[in-house]
């Protein structure tokens, strides 16, 4: 992300990547180690976008969003609203009601969280993005405060009744992504999406 951040021009097609992780504990910048509870095993990695410390792991898709917010002519707090409106669309299309917090990125159900935003801008173009939990193992989340926030609890769409494969709710996320964001024309690479628009999507 760094690498094609820095190497993007005002032509450059923006990018959506979405990938699953190995289990990791990704530490934002401004991230303190009193919310490290207790890693154990599990590595846990220094990364430059907002936000405290999470975890990714198999069963949680993450959305990488490489867009120049210059040219779309959105500011950090527009695109992070679109990013959380996708995710609340998505849901509302399983039945369940989901919603955003001022004080607090991300969507949440009930008052649990499902879905984590981080970001950096350099450059005015957007990387890192959004991790939506579909079917995976919780229980890391025990041995940190997510997002900094000391017992805040986690949830996933298996919990709430979605039994979608991941594929299926990857492809219905960008594509909603994909219009609330004016993408009218992209592109996939490999076998599913990431997905872009202007041009190009990674998956």
């Amino acid at each position: 992300m760094q690498e094609f951040t820095t190497a993007r021009h005002t032509a450059t097609p923006d990018e959506l990547w979405t990938v699953q992780h190995t289990p990791v504990f990704t530490q934002g910048m401004n991230g303190k180690a009193e919310h490290l509870l207790a890693p154990g095993v599990i590595p846990v990695v220094q990364i430059d976008r907002g936000g405290q410390v999470t975890y990714h792991g198999p069963g949680q898709i993450i959305v990488y969003c490489m867009i120049d917010l210059r040219r779309k002519q959105l500011g950090l707090r527009q695109l992070i609203t679109l990013m959380e409106h996708a995710v609340i669309e998505l849901m509302q299309g399983y039945g369940i009601e989901a919603y955003s917090r001022a004080d607090a990125p991300g969507v949440y159900v009930a008052g649990n969280k499902l879905a984590s935003l981080g970001l950096r801008v350099r450059r005015s173009c957007s990387y890192h993005g959004l991790s939506l939990n579909i079917d995976m193992d919780l229980s890391p989340f025990a041995r940190i405060n997510p997002c900094g926030y000391e017992g805040l609890k986690m949830t996933q769409l298996r919990e709430l009744g979605v039994h979608s494969s991941i594929r299926n709710i990857t492809d219905e996320l960008v594509h909603i992504m994909r219009y609330s964001m004016r993408y009218p024309e992209f592109s996939v690479t490999n076998d599913w999406p990431l997905i872009a628009a202007d041009a190009t999507t990674r998956g």
